[in-house]
């Protein structure tokens, strides 16, 4: 067995000003293989962007920016974290959710056109640029 030592004391980890986690069953449970790299990269900034109580508001267009994704990706990816129960979203505001019991199987969902979540506007940028697509087509 490894006996553990701090290596450097003076830069040990602490909560100071923000809060975000991961619990160690993100790993041992699973989850972390559950995701593809989109979903991991989004899961990963929503926790850190997060408060104590999961809750962040950053804009698509910001989080796009930020993590460099294209819109398509961003809404595949934000769509399998909602499907997967590790976020919710109501059109502004993202929550991290505590981790459910298990990953679910398939993260992978049916495009969402109308969530119930209000206004996407994530998703109305992309209707909007789908038809603008197919009129310059037609």
């Amino acid at each position: 067995m490894i006996k553990k030592k701090i290596l450097e004391p003076e830069r040990i980890r602490r909560i100071n000003g923000g809060f975000s986690f991961i619990p160690h069953r993100f790993l041992t449970d699973g989850f972390l293989a559950s995701l593809d790299q989109k979903q991991l990269l989004l899961y990963l900034f929503l926790v850190l962007v997060s408060d104590r109580h999961g809750l962040s508001f950053y804009s698509y267009d910001a989080i796009c920016s930020l993590l460099e994704l294209s819109l398509d990706q961003y809404i595949e990816a934000r769509d399998g974290l909602i499907a997967g129960d590790l976020i919710a979203f109501d059109g502004t505001i993202f929550q991290v959710l505590d981790l459910p019991s298990r990953p679910k199987e398939e993260l992978d969902p049916e495009p969402i056109v109308d969530s119930g979540r209000g206004e996407d506007p994530a998703l109305i940028a992309r209707l909007i640029k789908q038809s603008l697509h197919e009129a310059g087509n037609g």
